[in-house]
């Protein structure tokens, strides 16, 4: 009995699917069945089902009580594929492929329809893209012949079933929504806003607020509107070029500290206040759409509700079930250690094969025990801030970690060249293409650790803009540089969140989020014990397979609490 299924959507409702072979091809006749649950749950012995969107298929089978151990998602592949071949940002659903396949015109694909407040996900229904089954079996064949055309075929398979695993874990995290108290929610916003007025307008802190920076200017201000908060600077005598927080915290006046209260506070009420609880928290549960795999790195976005940045204080309405605990897991240091993984660097694997404070490690070989000093300079290696004291940092790292430093000076000189850049697994950086006036923030090229959760992305980075072509050739490589560590990071994360889902299989532990480095799991207090060792153990399974054998340890800071505020 094949072990390895395909399904495809029929016209008619239903869904044909077939047995593959080792080869992936058909090894036994075309099936059809009534829907796609009363498929799966009659084939248990099916440990790897093949479809062309786990975000079309999935979901409807979770609505149904069934789940899957594996599959392979073919437009995730596809995805992956076209970049590795130097040709990302082309069309990637499965008609496309086809298309291409068969030398005929090339459809566009279906633009991506917005999240809906309080929805299960807007991908629930089936997009009307899906193609018979032997045409989706054909895109399927070529692309195993594509995977064995990779630079390292082995790496890009593990790459693409990462990937998959990814997909059915954001399905599965949708489905189950994160535990959100709605009564603790509205306490805070009570707590930081005060009362809500009628029409809709500015609670009251608020209000008092824009008066008190109003006052101190001597004229009635718009807080929420940067030039007229910059005008009125500039009338008092003072010049600044934006309302960002670390440039108000150095100018000298009265206004500042009340403008600074009313900027964190007007960023909750606008991005998680009374009308962002109502649209999108419902049972208990905020379901935001996490899709897998959004950014040209290989990290995790979320289509509405902002779930990748919520602020600290808003956290405490994040709230276990009754009974139950949230066991948030954050990796220590990860990306410095995936940089001893990668560039194979001695001195800095033995540095991270312990689970002590990596930065302190670095400090005592290079910086005579200045662990900040390390910080920076390690940071400045990956996200390629060489200038002022960051190149005398560098310099420093250089001659105690000279692999390391080599291994991201390289990947830089790839990017400024134009070169593909390729993730330890495979995931490909596009190349620069033409010429462009895209921003560097604009195209997701790194600009350091965000410094104010109200202004800047959660993880410091804006999402690339497929089709990026800078003309600015250091900004790309700037981009590369950082794009070998973090997009080898996300791969790691992937086999760990697929490490992790596997072990929680026999327990009522669900994952609810993900971000980047940080995991949280919503289980039974009777479970916490055991879900911690299992994500140590996913850690270590996903740093073997990832990387091979290495020194390199990845170890996890994990709480286990009721509140996810109390865990940091």
């Amino acid at each position: 009995m094949a072990d390895r299924w395909a399904l495809a959507p029929a016209e008619d409702g239903g869904v044909d699917v077939a047995p593959l072979g080792p080869d992936g091809l058909p090894a036994g006749p075309v099936r059809r069945e009534k829907n796609p649950a009363g498929a799966v749950r009659s084939r248990p012995e099916v440990t790897r089902w093949v479809w062309r969107s786990t975000a079309d298929v999935y979901p409807r089978l979770l609505a149904t009580g069934v789940r899957v151990e594996r599959c392979y998602d073919i437009e995730a592949a596809e995805t992956l594929l076209l970049g590795h071949e130097g040709r990302y940002g082309e069309p990637r659903s499965a008609a496309a492929a086809l298309a291409r396949l068969r030398g005929g015109p090339v459809p566009p694909d279906p633009p991506q329809r917005a999240a809906e407040p309080g929805a299960q996900s807007p991908l629930f229904e089936p997009s009307g893209s899906a193609l018979p089954l032997a045409d989706l079996l054909a895109v399927y064949a070529d692309q195993q012949r594509r995977h064995e055309k990779a630079a390292d075929p082995a790496r890009m398979r593990l790459l693409t079933a990462a990937e998959s695993a990814g997909t059915l874990v954001a399905a599965e995290m949708n489905r189950s929504g994160l535990p959100w108290s709605a009564e603790v929610h509205r306490e805070l916003l009570r707590d930081l806003l005060g009362e809500r007025y009628a029409g809709g307008g500015e609670p009251r802190r608020l209000a008092e607020l824009a008066d008190e920076i109003s006052a101190e200017f001597g004229r009635r201000v718009r807080p929420d509107l940067p030039a007229d908060v910059i005008r009125a600077f500039a009338q008092a005598g003072i010049k600044v070029r934006s309302t960002r927080r670390w440039e108000l915290q150095s100018v000298d006046h009265p206004a500042v500290a009340p403008l600074l209260e009313y900027k964190k506070l007007y960023r909750i009420w606008v991005a998680h206040g009374w009308s962002w609880l109502k649209d999108w928290v419902r049972e208990g549960r905020f379901r935001p759409e996490f899709q897998a795999g959004g950014t040209v790195t290989g990290r995790w976005v979320t289509h509405g509700g902002g779930a990748l940045q919520i602020p600290k204080v808003i956290r405490r309405a994040v709230v276990a079930d009754p009974g139950w605990r949230l066991v948030v897991a954050d990796a220590d240091q990860m990306e410095p250690r995936v940089l001893a993984a990668i560039s194979r660097d001695p001195g800095l694997m033995e540095v991270a094969g312990r689970e002590s404070d990596l930065y302190q490690a670095v400090s005592d070989r290079a910086f005579s025990g200045d662990r900040d000093q390390a910080k920076l300079a390690v940071l400045g290696a990956v996200y390629g801030q060489t200038s002022g004291d960051g190149l005398k940092n560098l310099a420093a790292l250089r001659r105690r970690f000279p692999k390391a430093v080599a291994y991201v000076d390289d990947a830089a000189r790839a990017g400024e060249e134009g070169r593909l850049v390729r993730t330890w697994l495979g995931r490909t950086c596009p190349p620069a293409a033409g010429t462009g006036e895209d921003t560097a923030e604009e195209a997701g090229i790194p600009v350091g650790p965000a410094e104010d959760e109200a202004e800047t992305p959660a993880d410091g980075q804006a999402a690339w803009v497929p089709g990026y072509a800078s003309t600015n050739s250091r900004a790309r490589g700037r981009f590369a540089r950082n794009f070998v560590v973090q997009g080898s990071a996300a791969d790691w994360a992937l086999l760990l969140l697929a490490a992790l889902r596997q072990s929680c299989a026999g327990l009522r532990a669900e994952l609810v989020f993900f971000q980047h480095d940080e995991v949280i799991v919503h289980c039974p207090a009777e479970e916490a014990d055991t879900v911690v060792a299992a994500i140590r153990e996913a850690a270590t399974l996903a740093g073997r397979l990832t990387f091979g054998e290495t020194p390199v340890r990845f170890p996890f800071t994990t709480a286990v609490v009721e509140c996810y505020a109390d865990a940091k």
